[in-house]
């Protein structure tokens, strides 16, 4: 009798084991399907019911702000140091500061950014503000090839915290082998950033810093040149897959499967996600990479170099920032086309 039982109990406990595994991933339906491209071509997004509650509530647009007269006195009149928003009044001025006290720092407040004489300079992070200021009007102003009318603010990003969420560094990948193994590329160590494969773990420094190309199937039947080698083909993979999950998407928001790199019988999305890819690439180089020398040894990465960022940084899991809310369209200041 006690070994029936026994028995019982090890089957039992092996059913309900596979049945872990076996549902492991699966997604409570309904399932909502949105053709994202031309019919016929199965170029459709799916998400649940679920998820997409989750993402709604994530990307909710924070309290509005009172808006501001452009005229009376001038900023650089009112206050001293002001370097970036010189252009403003002082009560344009300081709505954009009440702005992004709430939008990055609401529980440090004023003094994550400034000391009790705010006209110094001596706390890093106001000069990193200063450059995140200077930023988020370059991509309003030089990126709607991109960011379109809708743009950016610093909310895009920070959503109520001093450090995004999402932000990268370089990664010096996982122990490996000496000698003639001394390398493996970063191949074999699944991670967030390559969707737990065994692509490469960093396809950022590549792509997102260098210029790397991304063009890696051939448009012949039969190679023509020489091509991308397996490293580069694996990267690009890599880097692909990170922008899927950053979106929420599938290839199919960009590609038509049947022939991946032709652009013609690809959906509009490629072409503003190749101009995002060359915004992040100038971003990076231009202002996040040249701020390494003001960051605290914490702040930097294992390799010593600064925060970036990717496509998750502002996407945050939906293929528009905050579905597509305009955020900066009330912030003209912030170099947004003001609403009409």
């Amino acid at each position: 009798m006690r070994l029936a039982l026994s028995l019982i109990g090890v089957v039992a406990a092996t059913l309900l084991t596979a049945a872990m595994l076996l549902t492991a991933g699966w997604v409570r339906p309904p399932i909502i399907g949105v053709q994202s491209g031309y019919r016929g071509t199965g170029q459709e997004q799916l998400i649940s019911a679920q998820n997409k509650r989750i993402l709604e509530a994530a990307n909710a647009l924070p309290a509005p702000i009172d808006k501001a007269s452009p005229s009376g006195e001038r900023a650089t009149s009112a206050y001293k140091n002001v370097k970036v928003l010189t252009d403003l009044s002082t009560d344009e001025f300081n709505r954009v500061m009440v702005a992004i006290t709430e939008w990055v720092s609401p529980e440090q407040g004023c003094s994550y950014c400034h000391v009790e004489n705010f006209a110094d300079d001596g706390i890093y992070t106001k000069i990193v503000a200063r450059r995140m200021i200077g930023m988020t009007r370059d991509i309003n102003r030089e990126w709607t090839s991109h960011v379109g009318d809708v743009g950016v603010t610093c909310y895009t990003c920070h959503r109520g915290q001093p450090v995004p969420k999402h932000i990268w560094f370089e990664n010096p990948g996982g122990p490996h082998a000496g000698g003639m193994a001394a390398h493996n590329y970063g191949f074999g160590h699944p991670s967030k950033s390559n969707g737990t494969t065994a692509l490469p773990v960093d396809p950022f420094n590549p792509h997102l810093l260098g210029d790397d190309n991304l063009r890696v199937e051939g448009n012949t039947a039969l190679p023509t040149t020489q091509g991308a080698s397996i490293q580069q083909t694996e990267q690009s993979f890599s880097l692909m897959i990170h922008m899927s999950q950053a979106l929420g998407v599938n290839c199919t928001f960009c590609h038509n499967t049947r022939a991946f790199s032709e652009w013609s019988q690809s959906a509009p999305q490629r072409a503003t996600a190749w101009h995002g890819l060359q915004m992040v690439r100038e971003l990076n180089a231009v202002y996040l990479e040249t701020l390494k020398p003001l960051y605290p040894v914490n702040r930097l990465g294992p390799l010593g170099d600064s925060p970036k960022a990717n496509c998750a940084t502002c996407h945050q899991g939906v293929s528009k920032p905050l579905y597509g809310q305009s955020l900066a369209k009330d912030f003209p200041e912030l170099g947004g086309k003001a609403a009409p």
